[in-house]
């Protein structure tokens, strides 16, 4: 009914940059929030960004001044371009979008993509 995919992931050096992707489709009626998470091996999942309807953004600390969030409302994506990568940036990147569907009514719920992994080498 709904799905997120991802794209951008890969591999690069310690101090290079990535842009992530992730197109949201489907029923949708509309998107409140989308959100960057990550989780690195044997670690949780952490939220790394989020962007509203205002357009209004929020960032982990970890990543404040080096990332930045996007979206194109009309094309329902939501983009995270990272700058100046650290090692510890290594992780499976998920996009994840808190909306409403055709046919749920007033109901929000979240949505989440299958990741794409970043790998930043020293």
């Amino acid at each position: 009914q709904v799905q997120l995919v991802e794209s951008g992931g890969g591999l690069v050096q310690a101090g290079g940059s990535l842009r992530l992707s992730c197109v949201a489709s489907g029923s949708i009626f509309s998107i409140n929030v989308m959100r960057w998470y990550r989780q690195a091996a044997g670690k949780q999942r952490e939220l790394v960004a989020y962007i509203n309807t205002a357009g209004a953004t929020n960032y982990a600390d970890s990543v404040k001044d080096r990332f930045t969030i996007s979206s194109d409302r009309a094309k329902n994506t939501v983009y995270l371009e990272m700058n100046s990568l650290k090692p510890e940036d290594t992780a499976v990147y998920y996009c994840n979008a808190f909306l409403r569907t055709i046919n749920s009514g007033a109901y929000y719920q979240d949505y989440w993509g299958q990741g794409t992994q970043v790998t930043v080498s020293s």
